[in-house]
């Protein structure tokens, strides 16, 4: 509920503190008082477009504040949760304009964005009026208010969750599909492939390994050379573990009367003959290696030219061979099973589609039940506006399921046919200003408490009526306002009266360079000095005045 409205030199309004209150809120004037300023003025704190002719003339800036008192659980809670605003329980929504245009928007004082401004004033407040092209005007809402009015809120996530598992199912089936056809024409060469890289069954590091080798090989004439040289530096002069041993056998003669001062020495030699016969082994088994296949680095050299080609010709390093060998192989696998898992995917794809649409039916069955209820209600409401020769339709084409996104398979558009005989047609291109007002405030009637705005306002829906077709858009204006607050800048003494709270705008001129617009609340006697104006003109009479008391009465 909107709660005050605080204007700063917007305009004619130099100063202006309005304090609303639940139920209808009446303002009245004369034609040119400014009622439309106050609007214009609102709509910046909705996030409305800013004009710099909206700030007043001779200032810097204008100022407008407007104050909300949300209810427990709006929408508009969770949109502030969701972008990081402190949400208490007053929500001020603050715009300043500065005289060259430029405008700056606060939420709580903590600055945003208009683009938000604008979205948490579209959950706040609704605006109808002939020249407004939000709300019910805007057919892409119509769909989601027949739902809410036909109580389809589990038929509609139903429909949500049912289109979201179909794209899955569907996705999964496709890139199925697809991996499959790749993997068929790539067989031949896939089994060639796998042929090819089995039969040459090559390993990571094997390339290394061989080419180590190879190195090894190559130098196998000086390796031996030298292994010759180093075999007779071990057995020259009787060979080194002779002389070892006679070495020991002397120490240990006399190790006894050394008082262990040649332990040392003694257990040093014995490891020495020990690393001496290790050595001369090890030499002997090289020399032994290097003779006993001449012809393997022809073989080493065959191998390793053999797997540097297969990975120039596949474009890899030969160390990528096996895992090129195996990503084939998984693929022959799939081809040879791909048919099998794509029937299973195929059959989920048609098992969630079948469950789309089962939802979407059932869905689409309990819209047209309720756009046969709307109907009923609207038909109910024109007849008293003066509209009785009006016709209301909730259209519903239902497209076929394949068709259908996750609000199901309708598309639904409120219609008017304003003269028999005529065919329905969108509500803004179909009817008159003053038939799309007054056709708003039948559908808002029927739609009470539907949306998710706490504050509604008519700006001059009793444009073009008067007498009793007056009267009943203020009944149901006061009906509307037991749902929701309802604020209704009116010419009508009719609805004028039903006002649970009333604002008189008036114009004045303190000098000769100034104008400035003021908005002043009316107690039951200035009530009654309004409504009686509203009746009679210029000149208030008793009989007015009498009139008036018996409209308020």
């Amino acid at each position: 509920m909107l709660v005050q409205l605080a204007i700063r030199d917007i305009v004619l309004i130099d100063r202006l503190d309005l304090g609303l209150g639940p139920g209808l809120n009446v303002l009245t004037g004369e034609t040119g008082a400014g009622k439309s300023i106050l609007l214009d003025a609102l709509g910046l704190a909705l996030g409305r477009r800013a004009d710099a002719g909206l700030v007043r003339q001779g200032v810097a800036q204008g100022v407008v504040a407007a104050t909300f008192e949300p209810e427990e659980g709006h929408p508009v809670q969770a949109l502030l949760d969701e972008q990081g605003l402190d949400g208490s329980d007053h929500l001020v929504l603050r715009r300043i304009v500065q005289a060259d245009g430029k405008s700056r928007a606060f939420v709580n004082d903590q600055p945003v964005s208009v683009a938000l401004l604008r979205r948490i004033g579209d959950l706040l407040i609704e605006i109808n009026g002939q020249n407004d092209e939000q709300g019910l005007l805007d057919a892409a809402t119509h769909r989601a208010l027949l739902d809410v009015y036909g109580g389809l809120g589990r038929e509609v996530e139903a429909v949500r969750r049912a289109h979201a598992a179909r794209q899955a199912a569907a996705a999964a089936a496709a890139e199925a599909r697809a991996e499959l056809e790749k993997a068929r024409a790539e067989e031949e060469y896939a089994a060639h492939v796998v042929a090819e890289l089995g039969k040459l069954n090559p390993e990571p590091g094997e390339e290394a390994r061989l080419a180590a080798e190879r190195l090894t090989l190559q130098a196998g004439e000086k390796i031996a050379q030298g292994l010759a040289d180093a075999v007779a530096a071990l057995e020259e002069q009787g060979g080194v573990e002779s002389r070892l041993r006679a070495a020991l056998r002397t120490i240990e003669r006399v190790a006894e009367r050394a008082a262990g001062k040649l332990d040392a020495a003694r257990d040093a030699l014995d490891r020495a003959l020990v690393e001496a016969g290790e050595a001369g082994a090890a030499l002997d088994r090289a020399q032994r290696e290097l003779d006993a296949d001449p012809s393997r680095l022809e073989r080493i050299e065959e191998r390793l030219f053999a797997l540097r080609a297969a990975g120039r010709k596949h474009h890899c390093t030969p160390d990528d061979l096996a895992a090129l060998r195996d990503r084939y192989a998984a693929r022959l696998a799939a081809v040879a099973a791909g048919d099998a898992a794509l029937k299973k995917l195929d059959d989920a794809a048609t098992e969630a589609a079948a469950g789309y649409a089962q939802a979407a039916r059932k869905l689409s069955q309990g819209r047209a039940k309720a756009a046969a209820r709307l109907d009923k209600a609207v038909a109910a409401e024109l007849g008293p506006l003066k509209l009785g020769q009006a016709r209301f339709v909730t259209t519903l084409d239902t497209l076929v399921d394949a068709e259908g996104g996750p609000d199901g398979i309708d598309r639904v558009v409120f219609t008017i046919a304003t003269n028999p005989g005529t065919a329905p047609g969108p509500l803004a291109k179909i009817a008159s200003g003053g038939e799309l007002s007054r056709l708003m405030l039948a559908l808002k009637v029927a739609l009470a408490g539907q949306g998710e705005a706490g504050t509604l306002i008519f700006d001059e829906v009793d444009r073009g009526v008067g007498g009793a077709t007056a009267a009943a858009v203020g009944e149901r204006l006061a009906r509307l306002a037991e749902a929701v607050q309802v604020l209704v800048v009116t010419h009508s003494p009719q609805v004028a009266a039903l006002g649970a709270h009333h604002w008189r705008i008036a114009k004045s001129s303190p000098s000769r360079k100034e104008t400035v617009t003021r908005v002043e609340p009316l107690d039951r006697p200035g009530r009654i000095e309004e409504i009686a104006r509203m009746l009679s003109g210029a000149e208030v009479t008793a009989a007015a005045r009498a009139a008036a008391e018996s409209l308020m009465a």
